[in-house]
C-alpha cells in the first residue's frame, strides 16, 4: 500500500492524499519519502495532461511532520548520508512546486513541522476553519531546526524580521490566525467545501509559481544588506544569547540560517538549511530534547505511571481547602476544565479574595480575546467561595493547601473528610511533609494522597503525585485521571520528606546560598545558575519563597526527623540564612528585602551590604565558572538518583519530566538523569567524587551511581 495515493479526475486535476499506512499520523519516514520520489516523478512524466494538483490527508490530522524516531537514531558517522536523504526530500518537494501548474494545500488538521513546509511548497493553502488545526514550525523546542526548506520559504513569504518568530521560537497558529498573518489564503467550513475551493482555484490559477520563483522577486523587508535588517542583526544574536545563555544550538543555527540563506539563490539557501539541519540532528542537544520532551513525556501521559485495570474516571466537583495563592490556582484550574469548585477559607473575605485571582486571570483572557465574556462568566460560576465546611458536601475530592504546618493540616483533614461522596479523595498539596504522616489524621487513610502543585498554578504545567504508605491504587488512579483532567501532566512518587521535586530543588538553592557563604559573588552564583539552563538563580528563587517560609519547612523537618529518633545533618546554607534573618532582618521579596533590594521605583538589585558580609574577594576573582556550573547540575542529579535508590522515583521519565516542569531543571540536558547519561555516566561519576572531596559530602555518589558506573550502564 503506498503513502500517497493519485487520483486524477476527468478535469486533469490531480489529488494526492497522503495516508501513511499503519499510522494514527502522517509522518516524514523512509516510507513517505520513497512515495514521494515516486509521486514526483510521475508527475514530471505527465504534467502535459495536468491542470493542478491538490495535496490532502486521509488522517484526522493533515501532516505530523518528521519522523522523530528516525531522528533521534542519527549518530554523527550518518551526517553525510543523513544531508543527503534531506537534499533528495527537498528537490521532489520542489519539483512540484516548480512544474508551472498550480498546487493547493488542502490542509484538513494540524500541519506542524515537516507539514507545514509542504503546505509552505504549495502555491495556495486552503485551512478547515476548525479549533483542530494548528500549524507552525515548533522544531526549536525538540532541540532542531525547519529542514525541510521551512527556513526558506518562510524568509522569503514574510521576511526576516517577521519570520524570526515562527521560526526560532516554534510560534504556532490556528487557522483564523494563519490567514490574518498572511500564512494561509483561505478558510473552508467543511472538507468538501475545501476540496471545491482548491478545484475553483486551479481552475483560475492555470499558471502558477512561487513569488520568490519570478523574476524581480525580492525579501520582503530587504536582505541583511538592507541598513534596516543589518542594524537588526547586528542586535538580534546578543538578544538571543541573553536569553538562551548559550544552551540551545538550534535557536542560533535557525537565526544563521535565516540571515545567510537570505542572501543567495533559493538551492543555496536550501543547502545552507540543510547543513544546519544536519549538525543539530546529530547533536546531543536534540537527542536529549527529543527523548525527554516527545517520547517520555507521551509515555507519561497515556499513563505509564498510572495503575492498570483500574476503570478511568472524572471528578464533578471538588473541594480546595485555603484560598491563598496555591488554593486559588488549583481552583483557576479546575473550574476552567469545566469542574464544580467549593473555595473554602476561614472567612468569607479571604475566600472571595481567592476566586477574585480566577476572575483577573479570566478578564486578562478575555482582554486578549482568548475568551468570551460569557465563557468567563461560566467559569466563575463555577466557583462557590466559601467559609462554610458544609458547602464540601458530596466532593469526589477535596485538596488542602494550607500552610505548611502538620497540626493545622490535621484539622482541617479531619473537618473536611466527613463531607466527601462516598469514595471521595483526601489530598494534601504539601510540598515537604510526608503523605503517610498526614494521612494519620484520615479515618480512611487508602483514600488520602498527595497533589503537589507548583506556583504559579495557572502557568506550572507539573503536578507530583505522591502516594503515602496506605495509599490504595484506585486513589492513585483516581488522582492520576484528575491531574490529566485539569491539563496537567502528572507524576508518581512514593513517600519521602520533600518528595522528589522539592528535595531536588532544596539542592539547588542551598548549593548557591552555600556559594555565598563560601565567598563567591553573589552575581556570579546567579549568572552560574542561569548559564547553566536553569529558568532564575538561586537567590532569586529563595527570595520569592521567603527566607523565613524555608527556614519554617528547615525546622518543621528537623522536629520531625529528630521526633523519629532521626539525626538532623545540618547544611552550610543554614547558616547564611540564620545570618540574613536574625542579625539583618532580610525575609525576603514580600517584605521587600532578602537577598535582594526591592524598591518601589525601579528594578530590583542584589543587596550591597552582601560583599561586605559574605564575599572573599580572592576567591571571587579567581572563581571558576564551570565548577559552579557543575555544582548546580550535578547536585541535583545526585538527589535525583537517591529518589530513585530509595524507591521514592520509580521511573527515568517521572525523572526527568519532573526535574524540567517542576523545578526548571535545565531542559537542554533532558532531565537530571538524562544530564548523567548524555555526560557518560563514568564520567559524571568520577566528578561527582571531586566534587565531593572539594565541597563536601553531599556530591557522594549513592551506591546505586556507582554501581551504574562500574558497569558503564546507563540508567
Amino acid at each position: 500500500m503506498t503513502a500517497i495515493k493519485y487520483e486524477k479526475d476527468n478535469n486533469g486535476i490531480l489529488t494526492l492524499t497522503i495516508d501513511m499506512p499503519g499510522q494514527s499520523a502522517n509522518t516524514m519516514n523512509a516510507a513517505f519519502r520513497d512515495a514521494l520520489q515516486l509521486t514526483a516523478e510521475r508527475v514530471v512524466n505527465e504534467q502535459d495532461d495536468l491542470k493542478g494538483i491538490i495535496i490532502a490527508s486521509a488522517k484526522k490530522t493533515f501532516f505530523a511532520g518528521g519522523d522523530l524516531n528516525e531522528l533521534i537514531s542519527v549518530g554523527p558517522d550518518q551526517a553525510e548520508p543523513f544531508f543527503n536523504m534531506v537534499q533528495a526530500l527537498k528537490g521532489h518537494m520542489r519539483t512540484l512546486e516548480t512544474l508551472g501548474i498550480p498546487v493547493v494545500a488542502a490542509i484538513n488538521g494540524a500541519a506542524l513541522g515537516g507539514g507545514w513546509e509542504l503546505c509552505l511548497a504549495c502555491h495556495h493553502r486552503i485551512a478547515l476553519n476548525d479549533k483542530s488545526v494548528q500549524l507552525g514550525l515548533p522544531e526549536v523546542t525538540l532541540g532542531l531546526l525547519p529542514g525541510g526548506g521551512g527556513i526558506v520559504r518562510t524568509v522569503r513569504l514574510l521576511g526576516l524580521e517577521k519570520s524570526l518568530p515562527y521560526l526560532a521560537e516554534g510560534k504556532k497558529l490556528n487557522a483564523e490566525a494563519a490567514l490574518k498573518a498572511g500564512l494561509i489564503h483561505a478558510l473552508a467550513n467543511d472538507v468538501d467545501e475545501m476540496m471545491a475551493m482548491a478545484k475553483k482555484w486551479i481552475t483560475e490559477n492555470p499558471k502558477s509559481s512561487q513569488p520568490w520563483d519570478i523574476k524581480g522577486y525580492k525579501i520582503p523587508g530587504g536582505t541583511p544588506s538592507n541598513p534596516k535588517i543589518a542594524q537588526m542583526l547586528a542586535i538580534a544574536p546578543a538578544i538571543l544569547r541573553n536569553k538562551t545563555k548559550g544552551c540551545y544550538p538550534a535557536p542560533e543555527a535557525i537565526m544563521s540560517a535565516a540571515a545567510e540563506g537570505a542572501q543567495v539563490d533559493f538551492d543555496t539557501a536550501q543547502t545552507i538549511e540543510a547543513r544546519y539541519f544536519t549538525e543539530l540532528v546529530i547533536g546531543q542537544v536534540s537527542k536529549n530534547m527529543i527523548g525527554t520532551f516527545w517520547f517520555q513525556l507521551n509515555e507519561i501521559k497515556s499513563g505509564a505511571s498510572r495503575p492498570a485495570n483500574i476503570e478511568k474516571s472524572t471528578v464533578s466537583k471538588v473541594g480546595v481547602l485555603g484560598a491563598g495563592m496555591m488554593g486559588a490556582g488549583i481552583a483557576y484550574s479546575a473550574a476552567i476544565s469545566g469542574i464544580e469548585v467549593v473555595l473554602k477559607d476561614i472567612t468569607q473575605e479571604n475566600a472571595d479574595k481567592g476566586k477574585q485571582y480566577s476572575e483577573s486571570l479570566l478578564t486578562k483572557r478575555v482582554s486578549r480575546k482568548r475568551m468570551t465574556e460569557d465563557k468567563k462568566q461560566a467559569v466563575l460560576s463555577r466557583i462557590l467561595a466559601t467559609d462554610s465546611a458544609d458547602d464540601l458536601t458530596d466532593c469526589d475530592l477535596v485538596i488542602e493547601a494550607v500552610f505548611e504546618d502538620s497540626a493545622l493540616k490535621a484539622k482541617v483533614t479531619q473537618e473536611a473528610e466527613p463531607k466527601l461522596a462516598k469514595g471521595g479523595l483526601f489530598a494534601s498539596n504539601t510540598s515537604t511533609i510526608p503523605i503517610t504522616q498526614l494521612a494519620e489524621a484520615s479515618s480512611k487513610p487508602e483514600n488520602f494522597v498527595g497533589l503537589h502543585f507548583f506556583s504559579p498554578v495557572d502557568k506550572m504545567p507539573l503536578v507530583e503525585i505522591i502516594t503515602g504508605k496506605k495509599t490504595s491504587d484506585e486513589t492513585l488512579a483516581k488522582a492520576f485521571d484528575f491531574v490529566l483532567q485539569i491539563n496537567k501532566t502528572p507524576i508518581v512518587v512514593n513517600d519521602s520528606r520533600g518528595f522528589f521535586t522539592s528535595r531536588v530543588f532544596g539542592t539547588f538553592v542551598n548549593e548557591g546560598i552555600a556559594m555565598l557563604g563560601e565567598g563567591y559573588s553573589p552575581s556570579s552564583i546567579e549568572n552560574a545558575a542561569q548559564l547553566a539552563g536553569m529558568p532564575v538563580g538561586p537567590l532569586t528563587l529563595i527570595d520569592e519563597v521567603s527566607l523565613t517560609l524555608v527556614r519554617h519547612i528547615r525546622d518543621q523537618s528537623k522536629q520531625d526527623v529528630e521526633s523519629a529518633g532521626g539525626q538532623w545533618i545540618a547544611h552550610p546554607a543554614e547558616a547564611v540564612i540564620n545570618k540574613m534573618l536574625d542579625q539583618h532582618q532580610r525575609k525576603g521579596k514580600a517584605a521587600g528585602a532578602g537577598f535582594y533590594d526591592y524598591p518601589a521605583k525601579g528594578k530590583k538589585h542584589l543587596w550591597s551590604e552582601l560583599e561586605s558580609l559574605f564575599v572573599d574577594q580572592q576567591k571571587a576573582k579567581n572563581a571558576d565558572l564551570q565548577h559552579m556550573i557543575d555544582r548546580f547540575l550535578f547536585i541535583q542529579s545526585i538527589e535525583t538518583v537517591r529518589c530513585i535508590e530509595e524507591n521514592v522515583l520509580t521511573s527515568v521519565k517521572d525523572a526527568n519530566i519532573g526535574s524540567i516542569f517542576g523545578i526548571g531543571y535545565a531542559p537542554w540536558t533532558g532531565g537530571a538523569i538524562q544530564f548523567i547519561n548524555q555526560y557518560g555516566v563514568k564520567a559524571f561519576t568520577d566528578n561527582a567524587i571531586a566534587l565531593s572531596r572539594e565541597c563536601g559530602e553531599r556530591f557522594n555518589p549513592p551506591k546505586l551511581l556507582l554501581v551504574k558506573a562500574e558497569k558503564d550502564e546507563q540508567f
